[in-house]
């Protein structure tokens, strides 16, 4: 009895298709680009790579501004930093060490 296989292949998009070794030297290329890749062993296609777009400068300006009106909404002095971020680590180790409990 032969069971099917389901089979991924590269998206119907303008893809190009490099082999693993190709793949690996040229990432720092493939990352810059804006084109999904299909990276190929021995001619099959065993993965996609799909890069994402950095943060705009809007991005950017919107992140800044969006933090310049929560400093002026909740302003705080070092003293109270230090000791939020004290109370936030104690938070998480507590609830790190639940999780490995369960």
């Amino acid at each position: 009895m032969r069971f099917p296989v389901n089979r991924i292949t590269a998206p119907a998009m303008d893809t190009t298709k490099v082999g693993i070794r190709e793949f690996r030297a040229g990432l720092a290329e493939y990352i810059a680009s804006d084109k999904p890749v299909a990276v190929t062993r021995h001619g099959r296609t065993v993965g996609i790579f799909i890069p994402t777009p950095g943060p705009s400068q809007a991005d950017l300006l919107a992140l800044a501004q969006a933090s310049a009106r929560l400093k002026a909404v909740l302003p705080l002095d070092e003293d109270e930093v230090d000791v939020l971020v004290k109370d936030f680590k104690v938070e998480r180790r507590a609830a790190s060490g639940q999780r490995k409990r369960r």
